[in-house]
């Protein structure tokens, strides 16, 4: 099985949304979270579009003023953005490189602080 497939499937079993910009800040990949969580400004149908015309002003500078800070140095990967009180998370930009360290894109992290409530190791969950 190639490799890709078993990241593929992280991303698609992870409980945050993620979603995935190329460069030209364009939506190339969302996860089953991201695609329910945005349903209601076009959920899958936003994969193609520019992630820029979902944002206000201020954060499309943040947004390009932090790819530039990725392209600066292969040590440049992961920015705390902001946090989400609301549903108490963090928030960071993630950069994406490929093996020779180019920059090739970005997603944004989301982790949560509230503790699991699920039952350790309960089979019967889904």
């Amino acid at each position: 099985m190639e490799l890709t497939t078993y990241f593929k499937s992280v991303i698609d079993e992870d409980r945050c949304a993620v979603v995935i910009c190329n460069l030209a800040h364009e939506i190339i990949y969302m996860n089953p979270a991201a695609i329910a969580r945005y349903g209601n400004r076009g959920g899958a149908a936003l994969v193609g579009q520019s992630l820029l015309n979902c944002h206000n002003q201020k954060s499309v500078e943040m947004i390009k003023k932090v790819v530039l800070w990725f392209g600066e140095s292969t040590a440049h990967n992961r920015i705390y953005t902001f946090y989400n009180e609301k549903e108490n998370k963090d928030v960071y930009m993630v950069a994406l490189r490929d093996t020779d360290g180019a920059l090739v894109g970005y997603y944004e992290k989301h982790e949560y602080r509230n503790r699991e409530t699920a039952r350790m190791y309960d089979f019967s969950a889904e």
